[in-house]
């Protein structure tokens, strides 16, 4: 028995290279066929929205905000994870790597123990097929932590891991290189200067020691197990000829306009944060996506911490950045993160690639969603 055609008409269609007015079929999960003008049977009227592919988010801090909404306090696990789900469809994202951090940052940040705990939430529900979006899972390895490695271990032996992301927020490394800047992060929350940098030393002396040990076991273990590997906040030059003699594929939020230009140079493709361009640069006084995106050097964008802000980014950028259409924007949040991680049937129309599409219409500048399907269902 064939598979049920269901036509999609009238609606603007984000290719590649192009968007035309026109209308596309989709079979068996996949898209069959699309074309421009009138559709060749009756379908759903899309009454002149845009119809995208289905957003591809590689790296979001939001499922550990559902878990744990506030301090000492844990939400029920399955029912966070499902919340968070909803929330990340609605947004127009139908495939996301839940960035599970694995490790202790050196203020005590992370899950744990509990880390585990919501991993197992996740592939309860993928199992239960209670995802709206698919969910992939790229591991945040905290490199100074002292138990990273034995988290790592533990689940790349009972769980699927699509990436990697190196990270090491020691004072004075990286994001915290300008020590007043980790002083300001350190302090949130109200805690005094004094305490912040009576433990400081400490950090250095502990994070180095570890960092020289740990790195070279999470660079086996990725290789061991075919995982490609990202690189977190490279500020200088040396960071990104580490990544590049690492065989890093993907550059996470680049701090400086050097370490951008150097990443892009060696091949390593560029991600920067949504809520950054939208927000007209970092929070923390980073390097501006919209600056690399004029320099030609922005690959990918994430949501990282506002799921909403993907779509919301993608639409902006070619009214920030006059060379950039939006075909190419849209590749940003589609395209580009589906190849750089090896997702080779999603993330274009194409006829063939998986029918992960978005219905959406622009309500004063702001995007919204009317309707998502993952390999040709409906989910939203």
């Amino acid at each position: 028995m064939a598979d049920r055609v269901e036509i999609l008409e009238n609606a603007h269609l984000v290719l590649p290279d192009r968007v035309v007015a026109g209308w596309l079929a989709m079979a068996g999960g996949r898209i069959a066929e699309f074309g421009e003008g009138r559709a060749p049977g009756r379908g759903v009227d899309l009454s002149g929205d845009h119809l995208v592919p289905g957003l591809v988010e590689l790296h979001t801090d939001h499922l550990e905000s559902h878990y744990a909404p506030r301090p000492r306090v844990r939400w029920h696990q399955l029912g966070a994870v499902l919340a968070y789900d909803a929330q990340i469809a609605a947004s127009g994202i139908t495939t996301v790597f839940d960035s599970l951090r694995a490790g202790t940052d050196p203020d005590g940040g992370g899950l744990g123990s509990e880390f585990d705990t919501l991993a197992q939430a996740i592939a309860d529900a993928r199992a239960a097929g209670l995802f709206r979006a698919e969910h992939l899972t790229p591991l945040r390895c905290e490199i100074p932590s002292a138990d990273v490695i034995d988290t790592v271990r533990d689940f790349v032996a009972r769980h699927p891991v699509g990436l990697i992301s190196l990270m090491d927020h020691t004072p004075g490394q990286r994001q915290f290189r300008d020590m007043a800047k980790y002083d300001q992060y350190a302090g949130r929350g109200g805690r005094p200067i004094e305490a912040i940098r009576a433990g400081t030393a400490g950090k250095i002396r502990d994070g180095a020691a570890r960092n020289a040990r740990n790195r070279p076991i999470l660079l086996a273990l990725a290789r061991a197990h075919g995982i490609p590997l990202a690189s977190h906040d490279d500020t200088t030059l040396a960071d990104v000829a580490m990544s590049k003699a690492e065989s890093v594929a993907l550059a996470e939020f680049p701090t400086t306009r050097a370490a951008a230009e150097a990443s892009h140079a060696a091949g390593i493709t560029v991600m920067m944060g949504a809520p950054n361009l939208i927000r007209g640069g970092s929070h923390s006084g980073n390097v501006a996506a919209q600056e690399l995106a004029e320099a030609g050097l922005l690959g990918i964008l994430s949501s990282d911490y506002v799921p909403a802000s993907l779509l919301m980014a993608a639409f902006q950028l070619p009214g920030r950045v006059p060379g950039i259409d939006l075909a190419a924007a849209i590749a940003t949040v589609t395209a580009n993160p589906a190849r750089a991680t090896g997702l080779d049937d999603r993330g274009r129309i194409a006829p063939g690639l998986r029918a992960d599409l978005v219905r959406m219409r622009m309500a004063q500048g702001v995007p919204v969603v009317r309707e998502v399907w993952r390999a040709g269902t409906r989910v939203m």
